[in-house]
């Protein structure tokens, strides 16, 4: 039986352990009420993802067909997958000059996200170019397009060090409440 050319919206990426997820939740719902001290509730411009949702994406390979996600999966175990040591780091606005996500930058101590996120590019996307320097993030809040506080002072970041222990292959779903991810797959980092 055929797909019908069927596709699949895919990116790669390392989880956060539950501990992390939730202490980067806790801080986005403090944030997101410093944000929206001098407007109504109902017109809150920040929505918190859920704790399940947060991770560090690797790679983002967009609509791929279906029947390329096994082969996909054999390029991503394929892979040198190093233990990496990571930390929270500042809160970050994005993209800066219109923001549409709240997010906690990571500091890749020993350069190992970095090296992962080269590795499953040029497996996953070869020869395509580059369009943006690699910066490990993780997206806690999103807002409308416009939606953007005023005031973008923020509360201080959990103080958090950790190693992520698995390189996912994800499916994800979109609808009108927001996104929900599929792991597809899962490879141990390290």
């Amino acid at each position: 039986m055929s797909d019908g050319g069927a596709t699949a919206r895919l990116f790669v990426a390392v989880d956060l352990p539950a501990e992390v997820r939730r202490a980067l939740t806790a801080w986005a719902r403090l944030a997101a009420r410093g944000a929206r001290s001098s407007e109504p509730a109902a017109s809150a411009p920040l929505r918190v993802l859920d704790a399940e949702l947060l991770h560090v994406t690797i790679c983002f390979l967009g609509e791929r067909p279906l029947q390329e996600v096994d082969s996909i999966a054999q390029e991503l175990a394929a892979c040198e997958r190093a233990s990496a040591h990571v930390s929270l780091g500042a809160p970050l606005w994005l993209p800066p000059r219109h923001p549409r996500a709240l997010a906690v930058e990571l500091h890749d101590d020993d350069g190992a996200l970095a090296e992962t996120h080269a590795q499953v590019t040029r497996k996953l996307q070869p020869g395509e170019p580059r369009r943006h320097r690699f910066r490990p993030h993780v997206t806690v809040a999103r807002m409308r397009h416009g939606d953007a506080p005023r005031e973008r002072s923020l509360p201080p970041t959990p103080a958090h060090t950790f190693a992520p222990s698995e390189l996912v292959l994800y499916r994800s779903w979109l609808s009108p409440q927001g996104a929900s991810y599929e792991a597809l797959s899962a490879f141990a980092l390290g």
